[in-house]
């Protein structure tokens, strides 16, 4: 008889608790762990640097991926976007559209600008020569070496 009122009131307190009131208990309480949440594609200021005009689509999806959005009505048009939550705390988003004008980059817009870099040419008089490491043999190649020879 008193299971009844005792099992309508536990579970009308416990539905007065919101995720948005159990999200600020989270924050306040030492040691809770917030998981990072990063969506979309993770652009760098140094893959932007090494886009250069005149790339064609295959080059600038080697260095950056495949874009996020890809307009089916603009195909010149990829749009990038990035963002990242750290640990419950403010949300940081981050953009960029490149536009190809006959299968060629045209313009970048968006949070990164293209930066100078210095082109390195590498230096093809440098060798390295891997000397062959010899190794004991597994027990495997031993008895696999017993029953081949």
């Amino acid at each position: 008889m008193l299971k009844r009122p005792l099992v309508i009131a536990g579970a009308l307190v416990l539905s007065a608790c919101s995720s948005a009131s159990l999200d600020r208990l989270g924050d306040s309480l030492p040691g809770v762990y917030r998981m990072d949440i990063h969506q979309g594609n993770i652009v760098t200021q140094e893959m932007v640097d090494q886009l250069k005009p005149g790339m064609n689509q295959r080059q600038v999806a080697f260095i950056l991926g495949t874009p996020l959005v890809k307009d089916p009505f603009h195909d010149e048009r990829w749009d990038y976007l990035y963002s990242n939550e750290p640990g419950g705390k403010v949300r940081m988003q981050k953009r960029i559209t490149l536009v190809f004008e006959k299968d060629e980059l045209a313009s970048l817009q968006g949070d990164f600008k293209p930066g100078d870099l210095p082109s390195i040419e590498p230096n093809k008089e440098v060798t390295v020569n891997i000397p062959k490491i010899e190794r004991e043999k597994t027990l495997w190649e031993t008895l696999t070496g017993v029953f081949t020879k």
